[in-house]
């Protein structure tokens, strides 16, 4: 028992140490819940095809059920296709730039900014199924909320002058990924990057009466906003008509 205790407060210690110093505590949250989803979706499919395409449908983001469902916008979020290269990439991205911006913002507003990215990846399906008429199919992952970070830190190193030419690299070679890699949520990805981009402009220039306000008040007041207009957003380019389908028990042609 007295060894269990001594774990406990090491890690505890350890934690808190991370926590002030503005560690990656929860970048390696976000990682280990991904991860986590990702094993219970691997498990689920291999007892059930029907469990995990039950799953599926409950978790995943599927524009159609989006005001149905809004619970999808953040579980979708953390799951991953039951392949490795998936999440590994993912979660790989995201400790590679993670930690920097998490050190940058603090934790709870680099908390704040990957979740309204995410909700700007899921209205980029949403705009995408307006114009193709496709409401039916769904998607998954952290990569939407990614590419709302990669938005921020392309900014913020050109407000500090640092070089960029790798990382426009780095984007376009993630941009140009679903020319090669059928399946790829292209739709997220431009929606996340989109948010991004408005949200770290609005937090290092924005409203002149608050550039002067502390990080987390601008990232409160800036976030809770477009958080609004993205779901007012969705609100409007959804048709009525599928509403009415979902309502009345009618899927959209859904796995």
């Amino acid at each position: 028992m007295t060894n269990e205790n001594s774990d406990l407060q090491l890690v505890y210690r350890k934690l808190r140490y991370q926590w002030k110093s503005n560690g990656p505590v929860f970048t390696w949250t976000i990682v280990v819940i991904c991860v986590v989803v990702w094993l219970v979706e691997v498990l689920c499919k291999l007892a059930s095809t029907q469990d995990y395409n039950t799953m599926l449908y409950d978790w995943s983001f599927i524009p159609g059920l989006a005001l149905l469902k809004p619970w999808t916008w953040l579980t979708s979020m953390f799951m991953h296709a039951p392949n490795v290269l998936h999440v590994l990439c993912n979660m790989l991205t995201l400790i590679a730039i993670g930690p920097y911006l998490e050190g940058l913002l603090g934790h709870w507003c680099f908390l704040g900014v990957y979740m309204v990215c995410g909700l700007g990846a899921a209205d980029g399906m949403i705009v995408s199924s307006y114009f193709t008429h496709d409401w039916a199919t769904g998607g998954y992952g952290a990569s939407g909320g990614l590419f709302g970070l990669f938005a921020v830190l392309l900014l913020v190193f050109r407000r500090t002058h640092t070089d960029i030419r790798a990382m426009l690299v780095c984007i376009a070679i993630n941009f140009a990924m679903p020319l090669f890699i059928p399946g790829v949520g292209w739709q997220a990805h431009v929606g996340g990057f989109v948010v991004g981009l408005v949200l770290g402009w609005l937090l290092l220039d924005g409203i002149p009466a608050l550039r002067r306000r502390p990080l987390w008040v601008r990232t409160l007041v800036y976030g809770l906003i477009l958080a609004v207009l993205l779901v007012a957003l969705a609100v409007v380019l959804t048709p009525s008509w599928v509403i009415r389908l979902e309502q009345a028990g009618q899927q959209l042609n859904l796995p």
